[in-house]
């Protein structure tokens, strides 16, 4: 781009300037805890991130390849200092270096304004004193780095940069760094804006959190509302819809005064456990029926919220050509510079999560491989859904497209956007706007009571989205995970999706009656098999022992494609035929950790000491021929049944999805699930939210 004197020169006449809106503002970080500066402020230059073809190269020839500053290039190099971090918007650069905003806080997302928005020209206003110089990069959708302008800066000053967003089809951002001259440059604020009158509205926005006994947690986020008086400026009311046992109420030391600073802005609402879709649900309800937030955030309690994030969202929302879900990204609570993903969508032909860029990555670690040489991260990534970890929803989608599948957990938020989609409402994950939540990257949620869940919504999700004859993939693939589960011992977990399946054929309008009576179902079933029991050491069993280790004591690998079938087919019969060894029974043949624990893996033994994802605790698995036997002759029986009545089914939950969306009948499974009573609830068995919708 140009670096001409007329970029160089500072505009001089304010009163020229028509009224403009912040879109973006820098910020650093609110505590300077090193894991997390990196998101905000880098202390080295940066070399482009893709390189393209300069010598001959034909059309099409171009390659992308990673920065020189790779991740193991980076791994030791100093960050900023936290103790530059005292001030939420100016940090001061010492003499002589510099410092880059070019970060997941501080860039500006180009590509989303211009792709979602009508803005097409935006101005970035960065006040100094000192001397040195400010330069403006761009990059582009491949994550080339070009420098846009530059200007010198000394004493007191305001700059201010004309910035075109004509070319920025695919991806790229803005964003300035700042280089400190013989004496110090402080940076004493930077905005980027627009003209006010290119937003649809000023909205305001309510908040839906759905708490289940994370008390801290959801007490720390309504304490991050109550001491901001800019959130709260926006804020219509926070709805924290408490399900669970230890309540919020419980501890009034802590919830009175918050109650007190907030006031009206603040509504805590008990009911029964009926999982995130009933929390989340309940906030949207009473945010869409009060009729004065223009926008519902849903988000999870137990996450360490960016305050920004929150301002981001709705300044978005406003300016969206039309009414735009706009969602943030998530962070790894426990390792803070890593983002999850970037943008996600719905494989149509598999109904499974999938990254919204074929070349993105899942756990980018931003404090190693930061945005300015990551060239993915400049592609934009357009998306299905976002998961309601912080989800905004303009109210009009809610009252058009109704709440949420009745359908506990999983999947709740992704048919909500697949749906919102088909209605004409597109969501956006906005890079800038990001919270800190606990991975469930270390977890495995389709073991255990869980899996039924991500069984029957799945199929749902399916039978409501898929574009395809009977599913595509998804009938022929839950068969393939009901296999891998039987032959890996897990009993319990294919007892929960011979249920789950079970219930897809029930049809749509049982999924409300049994929303807050599943879960207790399913755990009660644990009592009945061995793989659902477990121990916290593994001293607790008896003694392992194996006469013949399998494979001769070769490590094991899985099966290649070419060689599944007769692998598998010979593996089923050993499991449904060949009796256990009777050492078996009284002695684990092995000790497998949870990442060991494959199922090519698992199938070798008749039984096996293995550990949970979190590390916590260890269950023995045994295998039972009879289990297998009655197990896979009901999986094959259900599944051949989903195949012969997906028609069918598909025209059943489409033809109810309105309905069993509405407010109505959210309204009578709320008043069917009220908080339950206990001793110090009696004296307040009349209060408004103790129970049903309010009034």
């Amino acid at each position: 781009m140009s670096t001409s004197a007329a970029h160089d020169a500072p505009d001089t006449d304010d009163r020229a300037l028509p009224a403009q809106r912040v879109l973006q503002r820098l910020i650093l970080p609110r505590e300077a805890s090193p894991d997390i500066v990196p998101l905000y402020i880098e202390q080295e230059d940066a070399r482009s991130g893709a390189v393209g073809s300069s010598f001959g190269l034909g059309s099409g020839s171009d390659t992308v390849k990673e920065s020189t500053s790779t991740t193991a290039a980076r791994r030791g190099v100093p960050q900023v200092d936290v103790t530059e971090l005292s001030h939420r918007h100016a940090v001061t650069i010492p003499a002589t270096t510099m410092r880059s905003f070019g970060t997941y806080f501080n860039a500006f997302p180009a590509s989303y304004w211009r792709r979602w928005t009508p803005v097409r020209k935006i101005r970035l206003v960065v006040r100094t004193t000192g001397p040195g110089q400010l330069v403006v990069n761009r990059s582009s959708a491949r994550g080339t780095i070009q420098r846009h302008t530059s200007r010198p800066v000394r004493g007191d000053g305001e700059q201010v940069f004309e910035l075109p967003l004509t070319a920025f089809g695919d991806g790229g951002w803005y964003w300035f760094d700042a280089y400190a001259g013989a004496e110090d440059l402080t940076i004493l604020g930077a905005e980027w804006t627009a003209d006010a009158d290119l937003a649809r509205t000023e909205g305001t926005f309510a908040i839906s959190m759905t708490t289940m006994n994370k008390v801290e947690y959801c007490l720390d986020n309504i304490r991050t509302l109550a001491d901001d008086p800019e959130l709260r400026s926006m804020l219509d009311v926070m709805y924290v819809v408490d399900q669970g046992s230890d309540r919020l109420r419980d501890h009034p030391e802590e919830l009175d005064p918050l109650q007190e600073q907030m006031g009206d802005q603040l509504h805590i609402i008990e009911q029964g456990n009926i999982g995130g879709s009933g929390g989340f649900s309940r906030g949207m309800y009473e945010a869409a029926t009060a009729g004065s937030a223009t926008y519902v955030v849903n988000c999870d309690d137990d996450i360490v919220i960016e305050p920004e994030s929150l301002v981001r969202l709705r300044t978005f929302a406003d300016f969206a050509t039309r009414p735009t879900i706009v969602g943030a990204h998530m962070f790894d609570l426990n390792n803070r510079s890593v983002l999850h993903t970037f943008g996600e969508r719905v494989d149509p032909w598999r109904i499974q999560p999938a990254l919204a860029s074929e070349d993105a990555v899942l756990g980018h670690d931003l404090a190693s491989a930061p945005l300015r040489s990551t060239p993915w991260l400049h592609r934009r990534a357009d998306v299905d859904y976002n998961g309601w970890w912080m989800c905004l929803i303009p109210t009009e989608t809610v009252r058009a497209i109704g709440l949420s599948l009745p359908v506990f957990i999983k999947w709740d938020d992704a048919e909500y956007g697949l749906r919102a989609k088909k209605a004409g409402y597109p969501t956006v994950s906005l890079p800038g706007a990001g919270v800190w939540h606990m991975s469930w990257t270390d977890k495995d949620d389709l073991v255990g009571w869980q899996a039924y869940f991500h069984e029957r919504n799945r199929i749902i999700t399916a039978l409501l989205h898929s574009p395809y004859p009977r599913g595509g993939r998804v009938v022929k693939e839950s068969q393939f995970m009901d296999v891998k589960h039987l032959i890996s011992m897990q009993y319990y977990t294919e007892a929960g999706r011979l249920m789950a399946q079970h219930d897809v054929l029930a049809g749509p309008d049982a999924l409300h009656p049994v929303i807050g009576t599943k879960l207790p179902q399913i755990r009660e079933m644990a009592s009945g098999f061995d793989d659902a029991a477990a121990k916290k050491d593994q001293d607790q069993y008896p003694e392992i022992r194996i006469v013949k280790p399998p494979r001769k004591g070769r490590p094991f690998s899985q099966p290649h494609r070419i060689m599944l079938p007769a692998w598998t087919a010979k593996t089923l019969v050993k499991q449904l035929v060949a009796p256990t060894k009777d050492s078996a029974a009284e002695n684990p043949e092995a000790a497998i950790a949870h990442q060991d624990a494959k199922w090519w893996r698992l199938a070798a033994y008749d039984s096996a000491l293995v550990s949970n994802a979190e590390g916590t605790q260890v269950s023995w698995y045994k295998r039972s021929p009879q289990q297998v036997r009655e197990m896979l002759t009901a999986a094959i029986g259900t599944h051949a049944e989903l195949y012969r009545r997906w028609p069918e089914l598909q025209q059943a939950y489409r033809e109810a999805a309105g309905r069993i969306t509405s407010f109505e009948a959210w309204e009578q499974t709320f008043v069917a699930n009220p908080a339950p009573q206990r001793e110090q609830d009696r004296a307040d068995t009349d209060r408004p939210d103790a129970g049903g919708p309010a009034a």
